[in-house]
C-alpha cells in the first residue's frame, strides 16, 4: 500500500511538470535539445488566460459604475464639490498731512449660497429674506429664482452688516455660507468727498483719489476654497491671504478742508446760489490743501447721491472767468512792457464800440492809471492794454499760465478748458479775452495761475498725494514746476496793484484784520442756450494771503448767485465782491488762525456792536452780517455800496429808495421802472448817478431773484 500512494504521488508530480512544459523528474536526466519551445509556449497561455480574466473583471466594473452606480456616485461627487474664489484684499488708509484718517476699510461679511444645495429654494428664501434687512417681497422673489439656478455659487448679500450676518448664521441653513471680506469707510462722511472719491462693492476705485491710486491702495488678491461637505454645509478655506494695499498720505488738512466745506456751503445758502467750489493751495509748494464742491455727498451711500453731486466741479467744470482774468492780461502787459502802473487811460466814455458792440463799464470812472483800471476793474481799460498786447503775444501767456492744458496727474479726470486759436482771433474775441470771456478755464487752473504770481513768477504743477508709504518703505511725492510764466518783477509789481483792489478797490469785502491780502474780483455772465444771460452770473474771487509771504492761494467760484439779505431786505447780490469776496475772507481768516500765521500788519480797530443790541445776541449779527461788510474805515460803505432793485417801482417810489442809498436817479420815459443802470447788486459809491428806463407796462413783480 504504501509502495501504491508513492506511485500515486510521483505521477502527480510528473503531471505537474508536464503542464508547465518541464520534463518528468524521471526524464530529466535525458534532456531534449526542444524542452525550452514547451516552457515558453506553457508560460504564454498562462499569461493569456490571466490577462483575458482581468480584462473581463474591468469592462465589468466600468459598467456596473457608468450604468448600475451612476446616480449614486453623482451624489457623492456633487457633496464633494469645490469652488475657489478671489479673496478681496484690505484697502490701504488714506490719511491727511497730519495722519487723520479719511478712508479706511472694516471687516464684513458676505453671506453666498451654493442652489445646487440647496433642496427648498422657496423656504430658504423666505428664512433669508426674514433675516435681511429691507427684503421686499419682490426681492424675495428674485432670490428664490437664483437659489433655484443650477449653479454651484451665487451672492445672496454682500458686504452684508453685522447684525444681518448674525441672523442669517443663527438660521443653520444647509447651503449657505459666509465669506470675510472688507467694506470701504469714510469716517467723516461728506468731508473731502470729491477729492477722495468711492469705491465699488468689488473694492475698485470709482473716482477721485481711489480711482486714480487705485492699483497702490487695492493691495493683491488673496484665495478662498469654498466646500461643501456631506452634510451639505458650506464652508471656506483660505489657500492664499490676501496682502493689503498701501497707505497714501495726502497734502490736505482735515481742518482747513472743513473750513472751507462749511463756509462755502454758507455762502452758497447766504446768497441762494446754485453751486460752488474752492480751491486752496500752497503756492510754493502747489499742495492742494482743501478742495470742495458744493452740492456734495456721502460716499459711504454713493449710489443715494446724484450725478451732478457726484462731479467734482474744481476740475471737471470750466466757467468763463470774467475780470480775475484780467489778472493774467495785466501780468502779461507788465513783462511785455507795453503799460507802465502809472499810465493813465481815458476810460470816461464808459464804453467802448468793437465791431458794431458796445461794451460798458459798470461805472464812467473818468480817467484812470493803470493800477486803477485794475482797481476799480475797467472793462474799457483792459480792452485798451489787450490791444496793445495783440492777439499772439495775449494767447502766449494764457498758455504760460497753465490754460488750456492739464495741470496734474493727480486729477487725470481735469477738464483742459478752452482756448482759442490765436491766428483765429479778431479783436473782438481779443476784447472778450481782455476781461475774461472766450477762454474757459476750471478753478483748479486760476488758482494755479495766480499761485504763480504769488510765489514769484513759477506755474507749480498741484498735488494732492504727499507719500505712498507700503510694508515700511516710504515713497514721497516731489514737487513739479511747469514752467516760469513771469519774471520776479512783474510778479512783485503784480502783486502791489492786488493789495490795492483789496484796500480800496471791488475786492475790499476780502480784507482781513491785521493781514495783508492780494486779490482780484470777478462776475461774468453765462452762456445760456448760446447767449449771455442778464440775470445768471458767476461770482468769483481769487488771492493770496499774506501777501508778502503768502501762505495760502485759494479761488472761490459761486454758480448762480441770486440775492442777499442787505440791510434788511432781500436784494439782488451776484458780483465776486459782493458774493465771492467775503466767503474768501471767512475761510482766509479762520485758516490762518488754524496755522498759526502771525499778523502781517497792525490790527485794525474792532468792529463795535450797537449797544442797544440785547445781550447776547451780538455774536450772532456780526455773523449774519460778515458775508456782507468791507473794511471798517468806511462804514457807510458797508450799507450804501450796492445799488438796490428799483424795477416795478414808480419814479417816485424809486426816487424814494435811491434817496436813502444817497443816489441821484435820471428818468427815461414814462411809467415805472423796467430797467436800469447800473444793474441791482452792483456796487455803487455813495452821490453817484444811475439811469433809470420807465416802461408804462406793468412790470411783473414776480422776479426771478425773489
Amino acid at each position: 500500500m504504501v509502495q501504491r500512494a508513492s506511485r500515486s504521488k510521483s505521477g502527480l508530480r510528473d503531471s505537474w511538470d508536464r503542464f508547465f512544459g518541464r520534463a518528468p523528474r524521471r526524464a530529466r536526466k535525458t534532456k531534449n535539445i526542444n524542452d525550452w519551445r514547451r516552457v515558453v509556449r506553457g508560460r504564454v497561455c498562462v499569461a493569456g488566460v490571466v490577462l483575458g480574466i482581468w480584462t473581463v473583471g474591468i469592462e465589468a466594473r466600468l459598467i456596473y459604475l457608468q450604468v448600475v452606480d451612476h446616480e449614486r456616485l453623482i451624489d457623492r461627487a456633487n457633496q464633494q464639490k469645490d469652488r475657489t474664489q478671489t479673496l478681496v484684499p484690505k484697502r490701504g488708509e488714506i490719511v491727511d498731512r497730519n495722519g487723520q484718517v479719511l478712508a479706511y476699510s472694516v471687516d464684513a461679511d458676505t453671506i453666498y449660497a451654493v442652489p445646487n444645495q440647496i433642496e427648498n429654494p422657496t423656504d430658504v428664501a423666505k428664512a433669508l429674506c426674514g433675516a435681511l434687512d429691507a427684503c421686499s417681497d419682490t426681492e424675495q422673489l428674485k432670490l428664490t429664482e437664483l437659489l433655484g439656478a443650477k449653479r454651484d455659487f451665487a451672492y445672496v448679500k454682500r458686504l452684508a452688516s453685522l447684525d444681518e450676518a448674525r441672523r442669517v448664521a443663527a438660521l443653520g441653513l444647509q447651503g449657505v455660507g459666509f465669506l470675510q471680506v472688507n467694506r470701504r469707510y469714510y469716517p467723516n462722511r461728506e468731508l473731502g468727498a470729491h477729492l477722495l472719491g468711492y469705491v465699488g462693492i468689488d473694492n475698485q476705485g470709482l473716482s477721485g483719489i481711489e480711482s486714480t491710486y487705485d492699483e497702490d491702495i487695492r493691495g493683491t488678491p488673496g484665495q478662498v476654497l469654498i466646500q461643501i461637505d456631506e452634510k451639505k454645509r458650506a464652508f471656506s478655506r483660505i489657500e492664499r491671504s490676501p496682502t493689503p494695499g498701501a497707505t497714501l498720505e495726502l497734502t490736505i488738512d482735515k481742518y482747513l478742508q472743513h473750513i472751507v466745506e462749511r463756509e462755502l456751503k454758507a455762502g452758497i445758502d447766504a446768497y441762494d446760489a446754485d453751486a460752488g467750489t474752492v480751491v486752496m493751495l500752497d503756492p510754493k509748494t502747489g499742495e492742494v490743501l482743501a478742495l470742495a464742491s458744493e452740492p456734495s455727498f456721502n460716499p459711504n451711500v454713493f449710489s443715494n447721491s446724484t450725478i451732478d453731486a457726484r462731479r467734482n466741479r474744481a476740475i471737471q467744470d470750466i466757467y468763463e472767468p470774467g475780470s480775475t482774468f484780467k489778472v493774467v492780461m495785466a501780468s502779461a502787459a507788465l513783462e511785455e512792457s507795453v503799460v507802465e502802473r502809472d499810465e493813465i487811460f481815458d476810460v470816461s466814455a464808459g464804453s467802448i464800440t468793437i465791431g458794431g458792440d458796445v461794451i460798458p463799464d459798470f461805472h464812467r470812472y473818468g480817467e484812470l492809471s493803470f493800477t486803477d483800471v485794475m482797481v476799480k476793474s475797467s472793462n474799457v481799460g483792459a480792452i485798451e492794454v489787450g490791444f496793445r498786447l495783440g492777439q499772439e503775444k495775449f494767447s502766449r501767456y494764457v498758455r504760460r499760465f497753465g490754460f488750456g492744458q492739464s495741470l496734474s496727474p493727480d486729477f487725470p479726470s481735469e477738464n483742459r478748458g478752452l482756448v482759442g486759436d490765436p491766428s483765429k482771433l479778431s479783436m473782438r474775441g481779443l476784447a472778450s479775452m481782455s476781461m475774461g470771456y472766450q477762454v474757459a478755464v476750471t478753478p483748479l487752473q486760476m488758482a494755479a495761475a495766480i499761485g504763480a504770481v504769488a510765489n514769484g513768477g513759477q506755474l507749480i504743477s498741484p498735488r494732492v498725494v504727499r507719500s505712498i508709504r507700503q510694508n515700511g518703505v516710504q515713497e514721497n511725492s516731489e514737487q513739479r514746476v511747469i514752467r516760469r510764466a513771469i519774471s520776479v518783477d512783474t510778479s512783485a509789481e503784480l502783486t502791489e496793484i492786488m493789495e490795492e483792489i483789496v484796500q480800496r478797490g471791488t475786492g475790499r469785502r476780502a480784507q482781513i484784520p491785521g493781514y495783508s491780502v492780494a486779490g482780484k474780483t470777478g462776475t461774468s455772465e453765462k452762456l445760456i442756450n448760446g447767449r449771455y444771460s442778464h440775470y445768471d452770473h458767476n461770482a468769483s474771487f481769487v488771492g493770496f494771503v499774506p501777501s508778502e509771504d503768502p501762505r495760502l492761494v485759494m479761488l472761490v467760484m459761486i454758480d448762480t448767485p441770486r440775492s442777499a439779505i442787505i440791510n434788511g431786505v432781500r436784494q439782488r447780490a451776484y458780483t465776486g465782491g459782493l458774493v465771492a469776496a467775503p466767503i474768501f475772507q471767512r475761510i482766509a481768516e479762520a485758516s490762518l488762525r488754524h496755522l498759526a500765521v502771525p499778523p502781517s500788519v497792525h490790527p485794525e480797530v474792532p468792529v463795535i456792536v450797537d449797544r442797544h443790541l440785547p445781550a447776547g445776541e451780538a455774536d450772532s449779527v456780526l455773523t449774519a452780517v460778515s458775508f456782507n461788510t468791507t473794511d471798517e474805515g468806511d462804514q457807510e460803505s458797508v450799507d450804501l455800496g450796492v445799488m438796490p432793485d428799483l424795477r416795478g417801482l414808480s419814479a417816485r417810489q424809486a426816487m424814494k429808495v435811491a434817496g436813502k442809498f444817497d443816489l441821484r436817479i435820471e428818468f427815461i420815459g414814462n411809467g415805472v421802472v423796467g430797467h436800469h443802470e447800473p444793474l441791482p447788486g452792483v456796487e455803487i459809491e455813495p452821490g453817484s448817478t444811475t439811469k433809470a428806463w420807465l416802461d408804462r407796462h406793468t412790470w411783473s413783480l414776480n422776479r426771478e431773484f425773489r
